[in-house]
């Protein structure tokens, strides 16, 4: 039995530590009082710069003084007192400028004041884009916070899901992506958002967009409406679309720009830009390295599999500086590593997509090249902020494609943001594709890299929005593939859908105008005396433009689907090539969407026009002169019907003007218009005028049966002339193999339909594979990968060498009586 004295002092002990926890919990009863009572009197004095200015709880105070803040940046001084009196903030400032500590800061203070316990349930949500900046989020929350009691968790795709399912119903505050955050709403039992009190959305226009616009949705739907909101980003959203479905009331908004640099981007950053040809851009890249080994660079591109292959083709050709890669196709683990290796390192350079782009802070950076140009101004402003971060100085280099150049530049200006051009020297420059060529040819996995790299960023350009600015028919896909190391551009299916629907919309915007100068034509030339006849011409339009349309419509479908069907045997007649020029990819548009063939210099010059025409009495009458030598309506055809070009021009873009024409008469006199406009075709000077005409409807449906059998039996005609072509072509190719490997050319090995000869094409290129066809497909990349694994080349097959190679050693021995 214990002595009655320590009974006694243990009884003592124990008293007076209830006392410390009664007078502990009173004293932070009586400041949470006084935070409550200061915050909403709170006036922001003169000199309002230091955290202890704050009505803050001591607590806060002690952890900011710990992680070693003292004063505070403006968006801070700005944002914090409005938050701190528990309104819905909308935070806008440059990168690097403190955004962070402008929403943690009153999270905790909002819970201190609200006495939050563990068994509260969560309280307090912060929601960001990528893993890396929700780490980042999460260390500084650590920071600040060790002397507050709450439980604080991170929820980020990659992680163990059952061991955050074992710890989520416990956590007070908890900072998380979208997808993971959905999925643990959706799956965790226990867990419960009905009490929150705070929800903060960081980089939050890239979550509010078309992204995450859906998961946001069912995120927010799982939420109560009576919580504070803030929303902070480098590029603010103020959409009434957006900020209604986050329900806030009443939002400040707060935009924090610096006196001296009204844009976005940070005042110590130095911005530049190159015009590089797509083709040179590597190079380029690569002697930029080469000179700028004593420094850190941060490099953006549009994919991760441009990441993955200038990664491992640069670490081939050994630069002389540390290199890495950052990318969403890596392990999170992997990724962690990455972030946290080039956080540490004095001198290296990080090839990244945009995953790195937003939020996170890499300290010292020298450099931010953007090897690809973004899709949008508001990226642009967040790549570049990865360095200038704060007081610090940093450089950035935009290289843009000649073709990209103006619509860049337009949309950097509407921002604000200052960018000067700059030339690289053509003597520092080197030239890496022999290298990359000699890489793809004996390592297997570096072409296929190649290919994937090249299918990724073609398809990146056709996924953008702005197609004024990335126009992915202008690329030269040819050129690209080289540089890359490959042999020859793989087939990229959506590049000539592009191409077939630019040349459609130039077609339709012609047709459009021409039709908009018709009217305006007709509206001034018209008078009062004109109205009854304006009236039966325009009925008279009417009938025969309800004909010309049906035909139009259907020839026109006809012809995009025979298009189709011969480029996916061949490349085509008519199909500029991927390598082909503008100049040259011009012209050909000239051919089939506009202009006639005629000699004369002004006839054809506009791509849009169409091939127009008119009476020759009308024309003949214009103040300009002589329009041209009249021609019969039979004259025209027979030309047209005479050449592919111009059959196809005739069936597509004249079919208006010859179904107004026909009903005139076969043999009446008709002219090229020199304007290349379209008009009245034919005036009527009074309703007997018209009478005379006979029958409109009649000679529509007997021009619309002899227009589709004329056209049917040249369509039989062209195809059996290119059947022709292609067997005489085989033929003589087999002929030639004959000859040279010495064998009687009137010997058949191979026969195809109707006894023609059918020959393998001679493959001529070095490495000997078969470069595979590509499709845009899904819009995922690992879906993508998935449908082409069979592409990948084994890396124990061996390339074989060309058909000429092998006829040429044969021939030799031949020759030399070798047998």
């Amino acid at each position: 039995m214990a002595p009655e004295g320590s009974l006694k002092r243990k009884r003592s002990s124990q008293s007076r530590s209830r006392n410390a926890r009664q007078v502990k919990r009173q004293t932070e009863e009586q400041e949470v009082r006084d935070l409550e009572s200061s915050a909403a009197q709170f006036v922001v004095p003169d000199d309002f710069k230091h955290f202890d200015q704050l009505p803050i709880s001591s607590r806060t105070k002690r952890g900011l003084r710990k992680a070693g803040f003292t004063e505070m940046t403006d968006i801070q001084s700005r944002t914090l007192p409005l938050s701190l009196k528990c309104k819905d903030v909308l935070g806008a400032a440059r990168t690097g400028s403190g955004k962070t500590l402008s929403f943690l800061i009153p999270a905790l203070e909002i819970l201190y004041r609200k006495k939050w316990g563990s068994t509260d349930g969560l309280g307090a949500l912060i929601i960001s884009p990528t893993r890396e900046l929700a780490i980042q989020i999460f260390e500084v929350l650590r920071k600040i916070g060790p002397f507050h009691t709450f439980s604080a968790g991170l929820v980020i795709g990659g992680k163990d899901l059952k061991q955050e399912k074992d710890r989520l119903a416990r956590m007070n505050i908890l900072v998380a992506t979208p997808g993971r955050l959905l999925q643990h709403m959706d799956q965790t039992w226990g867990f419960d958002c009905s009490n929150l009190q705070v929800l903060i959305l960081d980089e939050a226009d890239r979550i509010l967009d078309m992204g995450f616009s859906k998961t946001l949705n069912a995120i927010v739907e799982n939420l109560p409406k009576s919580r504070q909101t803030m929303l902070f980003s480098a590029t603010q959203t103020k959409r009434v679309k957006d900020l209604a479905r986050l329900s806030l009331q009443d939002p400040e908004y707060v935009a924090v720009r610096e006196a001296e640099h009204e844009g976005s981007t940070p005042k110590n950053l130095e911005q530049h830009y190159m015009v590089v040809g797509l083709e040179k851009k590597l190079d380029v890249l690569y002697s930029f390295i080469r000179t700028h080994t004593k420094c850190k660079a941060l490099v953006f591109m549009s994919s991760c599999r441009q990441v993955q292959f200038t990664h491992e083709t640069f670490c081939k050709l050994r630069p002389g500086i540390s290199l890495m890669a950052l990318h969403g196709k890596q392990k999170q683990a992997k990724r962690l590593q990455i972030f946290s290796e080039f956080t540490r390192t004095a001198h290296a350079v990080l090839f990244a997509t945009d995953i790195a782009a937003r939020g996170l802070d890499f300290p010292a950076v020298d450099w931010v090249i953007q090897l690809d140009a973004p899709e949008d101004t508001e990226t642009y402003i967040h790549r570049v902020g990865r360095t200038a971060r704060y007081n610090a100085k940093g450089n950035s280099l935009l290289f843009v494609l000649p073709s990209e150049e103006k619509g860049m530049l337009e949309g950097l200006a509407q921002k604000n943001v200052p960018v000067g051009r700059i030339k690289p020297r053509e003597s520092k420059t080197q030239s890496i594709q022999d290298q990359l060529q000699s890489f793809a040819f004996q390592d297997p996995e570096i072409k296929y890299l190649a290919q994937k790299a090249f299918v990724s960023y073609i398809r990146s350009i056709f996924l953008q929005k702005d197609k004024a600015t990335f126009d992915v028919t202008a690329l030269p896909l040819e050129k690209y593939a080289s540089s890359l190391g490959l042999a020859g551009a793989p087939k990229v299916k959506f590049v000539k859908e592009a191409a077939k629907a630019k040349k459609a919309a130039a077609y339709k915007a012609a047709k459009e105008t021409a039709q908009q100068l018709d009217a305006d034509r007709d509206e001034e030339s018209g008078d009062d005396d004109a109205k009854g006849t304006a009236k039966v011409r325009t009925k008279y339009d009417r009938m025969f433009e309800r004909k010309n349309q049906n035909i139009l419509s259907e020839h026109y479908a006809k012809l995009i689907a025979e298009d189709k069907d011969d480029d996916e045997e061949e490349d085509g007649d008519d199909e500029p090539s991927d390598g082909e020029s503008a100049s040259d990819a011009e012209s050909t548009k000239d051919k089939l969407v506009g202009g006639n063939d005629s000699d004369s210099e002004d006839e054809g010059s506009d791509s849009g026009d169409f091939l127009t025409l008119k009476r020759a009495d009308h024309a003949l009458d214009d103040d300009e002169g002589d329009p041209g030598k009249p021609l019969t309506l039979d004259q025209v055809k027979a030309d047209a019907t005479n050449n592919i070009s111009k059959r196809k021009l005739l069936q597509g873009q004249s079919k208006k003007a010859m179904a107004l024409a026909g009903k005139r008469g076969i043999g009446e006199k008709l002219v090229f218009d020199e304007d290349g406009e379209a008009h009245a075709l034919y005036e009527l000077r009074d309703e007997d005028d018209f009478k005379k005409q006979g029958d409109a409807k009649t000679q529509a449906e007997a021009w619309e049966m002899e227009e589709r059998a004329r056209l049917q039996e040249a369509d039989i005609e062209d195809k059996e002339r290119a059947r022709e072509k292609k067997r005489e072509k085989k033929r003589k190719q087999k002929e030639r193999e004959k000859q040279m490997r010495g064998e009687d050319v009137g010997d058949d090995q191979d026969e195809g339909e109707d006894g023609d000869v059918v020959l393998a094409p001679i493959d001529t290129r070095s490495d000997g594979y078969e470069t595979p066809d590509f499709d845009v497909g899904s819009e995922s990349e690992d879906e993508d990968e998935e449908s082409h694994e069979q592409d990948r080349p084994s890396a124990s097959k061996k390339p074989k060498k060309g058909s000429v190679e092998e006829q040429e050693a044969l021939a030799m021995r031949l020759l030399m009586g070798d047998s």
